[in-house]
């Protein structure tokens, strides 16, 4: 997930109660990184021997793009005992959500109740071909995603993580309130803490806070405790 830097503002201390998310300044939490075949081969052992509890790992784009490096990426983390899951990146103006959602099930994107599956993630950010908002209206575009979302949810029982800056989706949505009760927030902000959320959202889930450091791939962080990690994990 490459954010233009220019988009991503002041970032924020991530919360630390998994049960109750109350803001705090940024501690020791679960950490993580997100990598797709950019990264090459990654050597997960000492990802986590450096602290890596998690990883998302980039599984499909659009309908017509597998990332080479998936299934390496997906079976050396899970051969090193971290938690993980797959993420699709979106092209809302190529196909349907249902469409993309059914995409990414297809090909690595699934979740189960296994303890070590995280959900499957929709990143959803600025178009990569110059058009920010993919052509769509903002009532269009959270129409868009909730044909994913509830496609995504109907097959697997579990709604997906939303990736998204909040400069996107204030563009983007609207800033809409509807994906708050049902989808965990993972934010893309680069600082030290972690700023305004999208509407709808008293919390993020997850917290992207760089885009390089002392592991592969852009650094993250979980709001909560390993075993509220876990949960998340069981569904």
């Amino acid at each position: 997930m490459k954010l233009t830097t220019a988009f991503l503002a002041l970032a924020a201390a991530i919360t630390a109660s998994s049960a109750s998310p109350t803001p705090l300044s940024k501690r020791a939490a679960p950490k993580g990184i997100d990598i797709s075949h950019y990264q090459g081969t990654v050597n997960f052992n000492t990802a986590k021997a450096n602290g890596i509890s998690f990883v998302y790992i980039k599984a499909t784009e659009g309908t017509t793009y597998l990332d080479p490096s998936f299934s390496d990426h997906y079976v050396g983390a899970t051969n090193a005992g971290l938690l993980r899951g797959g993420y699709h990146f979106a092209h809302p103006d190529t196909s349907s959500g249902a469409t993309q959602a059914k995409y990414f099930l297809a090909h690595g994107g699934g979740w189960t109740s296994d303890g070590r599956t995280l959900p499957g993630a929709l990143d959803i950010e600025y178009g990569p071909s110059g058009s920010e908002c993919y052509g769509l209206s903002a009532s269009a575009m959270v129409s868009w995603i909730k044909d994913f979302s509830n496609t995504y949810h109907s097959a697997v029982g579990v709604y997906p993580v939303i990736y998204t800056t909040t400069d996107w989706w204030k563009t983007c949505t609207g800033n809409s309130a509807s994906f708050a009760s049902t989808n965990p927030l993972w934010l893309a902000h680069y600082s030290s803490s972690i700023g305004a959320l999208p509407a709808g959202w008293s919390y993020a889930t997850f917290w992207q806070y760089a885009d390089s450091g002392p592991n592969p791939g852009d650094q993250d962080e979980f709001n909560g405790s390993a075993d509220g990690l876990k949960r998340l994990a069981l569904g």
